[in-house]
């Protein structure tokens, strides 16, 4: 199984650092404006949030794995509930390759699966790089177009 580019870390752990953040922002506006609370408990809550930030990060670019399996695409993820997703080619309606500003900044590119159904009907892979995710898009089209004359189940 292949894994994500080791960079993908950083975007992870800093959305985590900025909702920390946020919530110790919420937490000196309470002791503003609402009741007192200690400062030093703000910012030991912050610290506490980032280590557990970094556990999760690094837990999760752990389990992260992908695979083209034989008729589907395999991935496997997850930190507290593992997620194992299997989807058949046959059900992939059209694919993306994005990049969002953090993604570029860092080198990386995701590629989003569109597929039949309703519930969950996208599936990202985060943390490729650029060429790499390009050649897979490229690949699960192609395996797509192949499976179209097979049976989804």
């Amino acid at each position: 199984m292949e894994r994500l580019h080791a960079r993908v870390q950083i975007i992870w752990l800093g959305f985590l650092v900025v909702v920390a953040t946020v919530l110790a922002g919420i937490a000196l506006a309470i002791d503003r404006f609402l009741t007192p609370i200690d400062v030093r408990l703000i910012a030991a809550g912050w610290i506490v949030l980032v280590v557990l930030a970094v556990v999760h990060t690094v837990l999760r670019y752990r389990k992260w794995r992908f695979e083209l399996d034989g008729d589907s695409l395999f991935l496997v993820r997850g930190v507290v509930t593992r997620v194992d997703t299997s989807v058949p080619f046959v059900r992939v309606q059209h694919v993306d390759t994005q990049r969002r500003p953090w993604e570029r900044a860092l080198g990386l590119s995701s590629v989003v699966v569109f597929t039949a159904g309703s519930r969950g009907a996208d599936i990202t892979i985060p943390g490729l790089r650029p060429e790499r995710a390009t050649e897979l898009r490229e690949r699960l089209r192609d395996l797509a177009i192949e499976s179209e004359g097979s049976d989804a189940v």
